[in-house]
């Protein structure tokens, strides 16, 4: 995660790499250490909107989509396998005859992708550290078969993308979320985390709402949802819906939070969200939101709402709705009494 694996692979001699040779990094954490790379040219490929804001941030080059030539080209594993062989593919081209590098974790499939590169090209070199291993190879064109497919629809219609989200369909707590919707909501409102389109589609088919802001991190998914939705109530964001909007904007809040950015559950994530959509909403305002059962968000909830009820759930799901947004979310005003 911290570029730790590369800085012992260099700090031991395991790899070696060419005085300022021109470095591409793909997907890389944004908490990665850069410093084990100063003497190197570097670009950041990076899709996850708030990683992307803080590489940038540091003053390094940073797009959505890399491009070559490069003389080393590091992937850091993802957790979907799709976008995993799509990124070692992608490295495989803008090395063109350089090196490829692949840094990942166990829980993340890092030996599953080693013994499938394995089984395509010669491994260079491969060191073990801090629970996962980082292995290179001398780019080729062995893995063309492994490219990441364009956005493509579904049986069902739904144009999505292996390695977003729910690429397979909609997921069951959006689902859920969608049958348990107020038909009552009006006027201009957000959906938080909103993927490739499939709530704020439903959104858009309330006959009150007059607005629907999607706001989302993944760019690959938000490409997906442009190709999903097309109203001219519609406005697409590619931004972290932790900071995202102007405060008392919106008349209602609808989101599936996203409750982890690693295989380890973190409900800090979603917490984030339900203040988010506190700041976002006018003081009438409501949020309708989905969550795993087992999700300890009740307290956020009373937190940052004066009203909060469950409108709908089973084992898996509850669907919880809040309103009236307590005071102390808005900037300079005092907590309600």
């Amino acid at each position: 995660m911290t570029l730790a694996r590369l800085a012992h692979a260099l700090e031991t001699g395991a790899l070696t790499l060419s005085e300022h040779a021109r470095l591409v990094l793909l997907e890389p954490n944004p908490e990665a250490d850069l410093g084990v790379l100063d003497e190197h040219d570097i670009t950041v490929q990076q899709n996850f909107k708030p990683a992307f804001d803080l590489f940038q941030a540091m003053g390094i080059e940073v797009t959505t989509e890399a491009a070559g030539p490069a003389d080393v080209v590091h992937v850091t594993l993802p957790r979907s396998r799709d976008l995993a062989r799509g990124l070692v593919a992608q490295a495989e081209a803008i090395a063109a005859g350089g090196l490829v590098i692949v840094d990942g974790a166990k829980t993340d499939g890092i030996d599953p992708i080693l013994k499938s590169v394995r089984d395509k090209v010669a491994i260079d070199g491969q060191v073990s550290k801090a629970h996962g291993k980082i292995f290179w190879f001398d780019a080729g064109t062995a893995f063309q078969d492994w490219a990441l497919p364009d956005p493509a629809p579904l049986a069902s219609g739904w144009i999505t993308q292996p390695g977003v989200f729910s690429a397979d369909g909609p997921d069951a707590g959006s689902e859920a979320l969608v049958t348990a919707l107020p038909k009552t909501l009006k006027g201009r409102g957000a959906d938080l985390g909103g993927g490739w389109g499939f709530l704020t589609r439903h959104l858009l088919a309330l006959p009150g709402v007059t607005h629907v802001d999607l706001v989302e991190a993944d760019r690959r998914a938000l490409t997906c949802a442009e190709q999903n939705l097309s109203d001219d109530r519609l406005a697409l964001h590619w931004a972290d819906a932790t900071t995202w909007g102007s405060p008392a904007s919106l008349d209602w809040v609808v989101m599936n939070p996203p409750f982890h950015t690693s295989r380890t559950p973190d409900a800090a994530l979603g917490q984030a969200f339900i203040r988010s959509a506190a700041r976002l909403l006018r003081p009438k305002g409501t949020l309708v939101m989905v969550a795993n059962r087992h999700l300890p968000y009740e307290t956020t909830l009373a937190n940052s709402f004066v009203e909060i009820q469950e409108l709908d759930g089973d084992t898996r799901f509850k669907i919880l709705q809040a309103g009236h947004p307590r005071a102390s979310d808005k900037p300079g005003r005092a907590k309600r009494r």
